[in-house]
């Protein structure tokens, strides 16, 4: 089981320092992989700045964006590009999340049709391809600094294959175990139906706060951060606040096929990165 953590860059009012010290402690305590969310209309950090920044100040942990809304940067060249780039700052340590989101006011300021994102994500995802292999735009580079590992996110029929189809692997943005599995069978399905061999790499997300005012800081980070959604509350229920718990999650997760846990914060003090070295490492 590969552990990640989260950096702390949708957290509101999170100074940009905490995002690189954030990323050089999180190496330095033997995390696997630094993850990072994806909104617009949202007082948080761009995700792909952020993980330059982190890039920028560590040397071995993986980066990944668990997941990175394509559909809204209807750029595909550009894209491309930026995600080349930071791959190659990077020294080829960037994993490609993707998904079609949920947000219909990230579509929206950016001129976007909500409806069309799933069509748009696959076209992106062929584009991109493309443009990889060799068959974009003449002249246009960097090219990754290797094949950029890629993981789809979502739970719809379209977004299994797309993992199947496109992928190396899945990723949960949360569930319980079980209902963990019912989703990870479902990529299997999609993965044998496309004659993949192997499995696919499968994730999921996490949220956790520890420490005295554990709950008090999941309860307003994760209203706020939800507060679209109509189901704040119940992913509030959701989140680890023990250390046990956090135990408790990663054998029950590895039991049931995942391979890798991104633990995202609800705060961004370092002791929150601390408190859950000490809890899972």
């Amino acid at each position: 089981m590969l552990i990640g953590v989260g950096l702390p860059a949708t957290v509101p009012g999170a100074a940009g320092e905490r995002i690189t010290d954030w990323a050089r402690r999180a190496e330095q305590h033997g995390f696997a992989t630094l993850g990072v969310l994806d909104r617009l209309v949202y007082d948080n950090y761009d995700p792909l700045i952020a993980l330059t920044a982190a890039a920028a100040v560590t040397h071995r942990i993986g980066l990944a964006t668990t997941v990175l809304t394509a559909p809204y940067r209807n750029n595909t060249p550009l894209l491309a590009k930026q995600l080349a780039s930071l791959d190659r700052v990077a020294g080829g340590r960037l994993t490609l999340g993707l998904a079609a989101g949920n947000r219909d006011d990230d579509f929206t300021v950016s001129g976007v049709d909500p409806a069309a994102r799933g069509k748009l994500l696959d076209t992106m995802l062929a584009e991109l391809r493309d443009i990889w292999g060799g068959a974009g735009p003449s002249g246009l580079g960097p090219a990754p600094q290797g094949e950029l590992p890629l993981i789809l996110g979502g739970t719809s029929p379209a977004a299994f294959r797309r993992a199947a189809q496109y992928g190396r692997g899945w990723i949960a943005g949360g569930s319980s175990p079980s209902g963990y599995r019912a989703n990870a069978d479902r990529v299997e399905a999609a993965w044998q139906r496309h004659g993949r061999t192997g499995r696919p790499h499968l994730m999921t997300l996490l949220y956790f706060s520890l420490g005295p005012r554990a709950e008090t800081l999941a309860q307003r980070y994760l209203t706020d951060y939800y507060a679209f959604s109509g189901r704040a509350e119940s992913i509030v229920t959701m989140a680890l606040t023990e250390p046990s718990r956090l135990r408790a999650a990663v054998t029950a997760y590895q039991d049931e096929g995942c391979a890798e846990i991104v633990f995202m914060p609800c705060d961004a003090e370092p002791d929150q990165l601390d408190r859950l070295a000490d809890a899972v490492l």
